[in-house]
């Protein structure tokens, strides 16, 4: 009778115990995919602001359209490659990165061209989009980083003892990191 009685206490601590991990598990996942959601807000606004730096440019640049055309159809691929929340792989995140990566390229050679147009540079439409932009990269840095703590911690919390035997069960796996491009490690060549 004590065995069976023990053997009940320790399933309800085990109840109790397990299903507050759960619940933690579930808010921190909560908080990965929320933050996901921010970080292609913050993506999406740079897309936004695309069209109207391309048309005031256009207005400047009329011997620059392979460029322009350039940054519109990065501006289309970048869009299209959509992650959904709960599909955070470290293959699908390399996939978002690189158009990404060849929409941010694309932009750079846009604005870099634009130091050939005096009048353009002296535009108050586009100084208005390009302070935007530069803002804007600036918020996306920001919640990538957001992103990854959120991620650690999720990750962490899932891998920790007792938490590890639960998440399986429940389905709860380990999420990937935004991380750099490889092009990004290595220092730039700089020649006079």
């Amino acid at each position: 009778m004590k065995l069976i009685k023990l053997s009940l206490v320790a399933v309800f601590c085990a109840t109790l115990f397990s299903s507050c991990s759960y619940n933690t598990m579930v808010e921190k996942q909560e908080t990965v995919t929320s933050q996901w959601g921010q970080v292609q807000n913050v993506y999406q606004r740079r897309a936004d602001l695309i069209p109207n730096l391309v048309n005031t440019v256009k207005g400047y640049t009329s011997h620059e359209s392979q460029t322009l055309q350039a940054v519109t159809d990065a501006r289309a691929r970048a869009t299209q490659v959509t992650i959904d929340a709960n599909n955070l792989t470290e293959e699908k995140l390399k996939e978002y990165r690189q158009a990404q990566g060849e929409l941010g390229t694309a932009l750079g050679k846009l604005l870099a061209i634009t130091e050939n147009y005096p009048d353009l540079k002296a535009n108050q439409n586009f100084l208005e989009l390009q302070s935007q932009l530069e803002g804007t990269e600036n918020r996306i840095a920001v919640e990538r980083k957001k992103f990854n703590d959120v991620v650690q911690d999720y990750n962490a919390y899932i891998r920790k003892f007792p938490q590890v035997i639960y998440a399986g069960w429940f389905g709860f796996s380990k999420k990937a990191y935004f991380e750099a491009d490889a092009d990004a490690q290595k220092a730039p060549k700089v020649q006079f």
